[in-house]
């Protein structure tokens, strides 16, 4: 940054340091994000004079229409995504760090209706933080914006009138869970009969290529036909709606079941929307194994493997993309996923940019970070309501027999990843008896002191990701 003293006429002199990057020229003017001393502004200067702008959601809008690249697109059908979701609204600077000089389109706006609800912020907010951030860093690569885990048609509305250009459905609340568990009798009495989804399934075999057959005996085709025929409802409709007309990325989720869903179940659901002709950029199954938040992957390694390698397959043949969600810290499955899909996928990792932060706490502000793990492990158990964690709370190390340059290894724990992860709700939003923010207002006014270390924590951290999915990619290809 380079300092500047600004002067004009009837008014006190403003002392600048000017994000050099952000430098753009407007017409007579230039535009440009400064450091003010209090926070971040943008100054737009002309004829010896400036005008100052907060940073606001007018402002923000005011970028978006005049810089085009500050508004996001889409990105799906780049070969390699991911999706970095902002909890806090200052992430994205380490973020583009990771990816400028890669073949990566970043996801920077990518929040869902729970994070949202618990970080006390909007659509307009995790938008708006990214417009700022990729203005500061004079970012003009393709950049998207998820309106992520969206259930009812009011949350799509909502994403798309503050110009998310990403849907992620959620078709949980369609999904018939425990079926695999039904007697055949209990299976036929929720099943519907088609004779034409019969004719087309049952006792059937497709290729997925020449390796690999999939085949549906009477029970499983019932199996799929009962637990996603009413998800393939709902995502149709909704795609009609918001999809079909509009210029937009569109993401199926399937993956907030309590079973995996099988390579047959996949290709069931696939294989149904194209017959629906409801298009798609990608899908996200559940896979087997264990995908929690904050931790590496659960799960037999040689079994994801083979799944893995036909979901990617069916995923190929239908021409959309797998989605890995909860993609952080999976680093045993990492160079799987690149090598499987062929270098094409998308992979969510929002949650780890708050473990960072908290990482950045712990090192720079160790007296805060204790006071905050002593809360999340007294409210360990609220915690829960929110997120499916399953660290034991015994397992948590004893916070007193850790010094202050000891605390980053209760990160190696992953119990305690856990509960910081889960608990940034609690967190963020825990008042005193005044209604003044216990916690919150000392968290940011610490991470924008240390705001480089932030973003240097997070370009390591997140490049780590990168690293492991490029390990095995021999080559690669986007999407037509």
């Amino acid at each position: 940054m380079s300092k500047f003293m600004f002067y004009t006429a009837g008014e006190k002199a403003m002392e600048l340091d000017i994000y050099q990057s952000s430098i753009q020229v407007f017409g007579n003017d230039m535009v440009f994000m400064a450091d003010a001393g209090y926070g971040d502004v943008i100054v737009i200067t002309s004829n010896g004079s400036y005008r100052k702008m907060e940073l606001c959601h007018e402002t923000a809008m005011y970028l978006r229409k005049n810089f085009p690249f500050t508004a996001p697109g889409r990105v799906l059908r780049i070969a390699k995504t991911i999706g970095m979701g902002d909890r806090l609204g200052i992430a994205s600077d380490g973020h583009i760090a990771c990816v400028e000089n890669s073949d990566y389109a970043p996801v920077l706006a990518q929040q869902s209706i729970r994070e949202l609800t618990l970080t006390g912020r909007s659509y307009e907010d995790a938008l708006d933080a990214a417009t700022f951030a990729v203005f500061k860093n004079g970012y003009k690569k393709p950049w998207g914006a998820d309106g992520g885990h969206l259930k009812k048609p009011e949350e799509i509305e909502r994403a798309l009138s503050c110009g998310f250009t990403m849907l992620t459905l959620d078709c949980s609340d369609y999904i018939k869970s425990g079926i695999e568990r039904l007697s055949d009798a209990e299976l036929d009495g929720l099943y519907t009969p088609s004779p034409e989804l019969e004719s087309i399934y049952a006792g059937k075999s497709f290729e997925i290529r020449p390796d690999i057959t999939l085949s549906f005996d009477a029970r499983s085709y019932k199996e799929a036909a009962v637990i996603y025929g009413a998800a393939l409802d709902f995502i149709e409709d909704m795609y009609a709606l918001y999809i079909q007309n509009g210029n937009r990325d569109f993401e199926i989720s399937i993956d907030e079941t309590s079973a995996p869903t099988t390579p047959a179940q996949h290709f069931f659901v696939a294989n149904e929307l194209a017959r629906r002709g409801v298009k798609f950029d990608a899908l996200a199954p559940r896979f087997c194994g264990e995908f929690r938040a904050g931790i590496d992957y659960i799960g037999d390694l040689k079994k994801f493997e083979a799944e893995f390698a036909v979901h990617a397959a069916i995923a190929a043949k239908f021409d959309y993309k797998l989605s890995i969600h909860c993609g952080s810290e999976k680093f045993s499955v990492l160079p799987m996923i690149g090598k499987l899909s062929k270098g094409r996928f998308h992979i969510k990792t929002s949650g780890t940019s708050w473990l960072e932060a908290m990482k950045l706490i712990a090192k720079c502000e160790p007296e805060l970070y204790r006071e905050v793990h002593a809360f999340a492990l007294g409210h360990f158990e609220e915690t829960k309501k929110y997120y499916d964690v399953s660290a034991n709370i015994s397992s948590i190390p004893v916070l007193s027999e850790y010094s202050n340059e000891q605390l980053l290894q209760l990160f190696d724990n992953n119990a305690v990843r856990q509960m910081i992860h889960a608990s940034y709700g609690l967190i963020l939003s825990v008042t005193d008896d005044n209604g003044t923010y216990i916690f919150r207002d000392r968290l940011y006014a610490a991470w924008r002191m240390h705001r480089e270390e932030y973003k240097k924590l997070l370009t390591e951290h997140i490049g780590r990701h990168i690293a492991k999915l490029d390990s095995q990619i021999s080559g690669l290809r986007d999407l037509p």
